[in-house]
């Protein structure tokens, strides 16, 4: 996807987003700050971190401002609604400032944390690729935890393949 306009991008990343949202209400809220291994991630530290990062490194890099990422604790947001409320309210205030973002804004550079110059829309689908790569370990964590996930774009990999032609 090549970015040129901030409402077309705006759109597409609420969609994005909004496949990622449908697995948080499905957390047990028991399970909340479970994780698979010792040192390893919990679900609500994988949401807290979608909603920190996108606002407080995205949403500021593509200002020319430093990032102001807090990490994903739970002194963030604590309980499924709480983590719930903390993601969508980062979104917002993220999807604000993307969609103010002019042409120029998103064909100029902005600076990444590891103070690498890079393309602002192309650090915008780097964003995209984030939240694919966490919205996986989600659907994992919830597997291993017998909750059923909505297929990401309406079948299973059975289905596709019935409907196949051999």
């Amino acid at each position: 996807m090549v970015v040129h306009e901030s409402a077309e991008f705006v759109s597409y990343w609420r969609g994005v987003r909004k496949r990622t949202r449908r697995l948080v209400p499905l957390i047990p809220e028991n399970h909340l700050e479970w994780a698979p291994a010792a040192g390893r991630w919990t679900l609500g530290d994988l949401v807290r971190h979608l909603g920190a990062i996108e606002r407080w490194m995205y949403g500021e890099t593509v200002q020319g401002l430093p990032s102001r990422y807090p990490g994903h604790g739970q002194d963030l947001a604590a309980g499924v609604a709480g983590v719930a409320d903390y993601l969508d309210r980062m979104h917002e205030e993220s999807c604000a400032i993307f969609g103010r973002l002019a042409p120029e804004q998103l064909a100029g550079k902005c600076v990444t944390p590891a103070g690498t110059a890079i393309t602002t829309s192309k650090w915008l689908r780097a964003m995209v690729e984030h939240e694919a790569h966490h919205r996986g370990q989600l659907q994992l964590l919830l597997g291993l935890l017998g909750v059923q996930t909505p297929q990401i774009f309406g079948l299973t990999e059975e289905e596709v393949r019935a409907r196949s032609s051999r």
